[in-house]
């Protein structure tokens, strides 16, 4: 017995250390922890249950026979996040470079499933050179097992990506498909095709942080979410995301204690608003004014920044925020932004998130790069997007709201259940001095002064149409508030909206504009 205790002792120590100390150490000098040391990390303090510790490849060719490492290069599990339980799988780059066996997707496969049956959030911690080439299609098919899992817990239970490494080739599908992806600055990069590929293709010199680094999916692509300075963050800042979201499509998101009143007023709401409707104003400060103790949770900060989207809690419960950004390009909605939006309110959707809307935006963004990159296709995407949603949803138009963009940003015509406005709105097809030019060409051009006649008339239309009033009385805006009031309204609001529950036709599913 103590010989059978001796070599499960002796297994499992193998197994703790990876591909050995040298490429522990190896990995260590590039900036990254190993994959057990990230686990520590995200996972409460003694609560991970590891599985498969002992599971190894069944490879004979090239030589792989005499290569074996127990857990074959991927660590999975479940644990807890402040008493949650939560399922992870963590890929070890110190094994065979942390590429996918067939084995080690069995092993990822087997966690994905324990996640599904017990209604519990996956994450996976990436850092894998891709399929193992020694293994051929079988660590292909592997990734397809993968693939069809993402794709069946899609809406079911959260899925988040952290990519800590190299994430290439087929590799990247499976997170883009989850619901977040983050990436660590400088030490992680995702791409189809890696640089020398591009190079003997396409001609192009590019380094790997230039084609797939976490700055350019970050910045330019949008198919990171979230970045991080290093692991020990990546790990800190998974954790506060994990904090807001439910465990599954049938749970609620989790509620904490709050000291914040509900009924707080913001005095300095009331001036948040310019004089002047050309001028910017950062659209945050409203934002972490209104929420719990200020703190909001910004996903895609870096990306389409003419559109916030992210998480915050009223009364303890979280909520999804979507909000024009005036500070960037006016506001306005272009094919990038309405992508983001679009994706994040079916995310809130998916797992019953009330939404909150904050409206100032100018209209969808012209032009031949615009129209031609499919504008058209891609705002219907967030207007879908909001048609489509059932949770409550809350909508409050700070100042403009102009032509289709107001309709398709949570209007009471998409049945959002609240719609209110600042005194400082103006719901209209366009703004005064567009619609004079159009309404009353004739008259400024017959006047005896057309620049005058034109500022008159934009004055006279302004009063009569860029005020919220008529769009009140014609019950498309619920109620005119207070800017300092707006916390204790959209609070009261959300306890009335509570328990909405909406029955639609049975239908297989909706066709999006892709």
């Amino acid at each position: 017995m103590n010989s059978i205790a001796d070599e499960l002792q002796r297994r499992h120590q193998l197994a703790e250390l990876g591909g050995g100390q040298k490429r522990i150490d190896a990995q260590h000098n590039k900036g990254k922890l190993t994959a057990r040391e990230r686990l520590l990390l995200l996972l409460d303090e003694n609560s991970f249950t590891e599985f498969d510790a002992l599971k190894q490849h069944r490879c004979q060719d090239f030589g792989m026979a005499g290569q074996q490492f127990p857990g074959d290069g991927v660590v999975t599990g479940y644990g807890h996040i402040n008493g949650r339980l939560v399922f992870v799988f963590s890929q070890d780059f110190t094994v065979f470079g942390g590429s996918l066996s067939e084995t080690n997707a069995e092993k990822i496969c087997k966690v994905m499933d324990k996640a599904m049956e017990m209604g519990a959030p996956l994450i996976g911690l990436n850092d894998s050179g891709g399929a193992r080439i020694q293994e051929g299609v079988a660590s292909l098919g592997g990734y397809a097992d993968i693939f069809l899992r993402n794709v069946e817990a899609s809406g079911v239970i959260p899925q988040l990506s952290i990519v800590m490494g190299p994430c290439a080739g087929g590799a990247v599908y499976s997170p883009a498909i989850t619901d977040f992806i983050g990436m660590v600055k400088d030490t992680s990069y995702m791409f189809v095709t890696g640089p020398d590929v591009v190079k003997t293709v396409t001609h192009e010199e590019v380094t790997a942080e230039e084609l797939g680094g976490a700055s350019t999916h970050a910045t330019k692509s949008g198919v990171c979410d979230i970045t991080f300075e290093n692991d020990v963050e990546a790990m800190r800042q998974t954790r506060r995301l994990f904090d807001f979201l439910p465990l599954n499509n049938l749970d609620s998101a989790p509620t904490y204690p709050c000291d914040d009143p509900f009924d707080r007023r913001e005095p300095s709401l009331n001036t948040l608003i310019p004089e002047s409707d050309t001028q910017p104003y950062e659209i945050r400060e409203l934002i972490e004014k209104v929420v719990d103790h200020r703190d909001f949770y910004e996903i895609q900060p870096d990306y389409a920044r003419n559109i916030l989207i992210g998480f915050g809690r009223m009364e303890g419960k979280t909520v999804g925020i979507v909000a024009n950004n005036p500070a960037v390009l006016a506001g306005v909605l272009d094919i990038d932004s309405s992508r983001k939006a679009a994706r994040f309110i079916r995310f809130c959707d998916a797992f019953n998130i009330p939404v909150i809307t904050f409206v100032d935006v100018p209209g969808f963004m012209p032009g031949t790069q615009q129209e031609r990159g499919g504008i058209i296709k891609h705002g219907a995407k967030l207007l879908y997007a909001y048609a489509e949603a059932t949770v409550p949803k809350l909508t409050l138009i700070t100042r403009k709201a102009y032509g289709g963009a107001y309709d398709v940003m949570s209007s009471k015509h998409l049945k959002s259940d609240l719609n209110l406005a600042w005194p400082t709105a103006e719901i209209a097809v366009m703004g005064a001095k567009g619609a004079v030019e159009i309404l009353n060409r004739r008259e400024i051009a017959s006047a005896e002064d057309p620049a005058v006649e034109a500022l008159k008339l934009e004055t006279s239309y302004k009063e009569r149409f860029a005020n919220p009033f008529i769009a009140a009385e014609r019950g498309y805006v619920d109620e005119v508030i207070s800017p300092d009031s707006t916390r204790e309204i959209l609070c009261k609001s959300l306890r009335m909206l509570e328990n909405k529950s909406v029955k639609k036709p049975f239908k297989k599913h909706g066709n999006i504009p892709l």
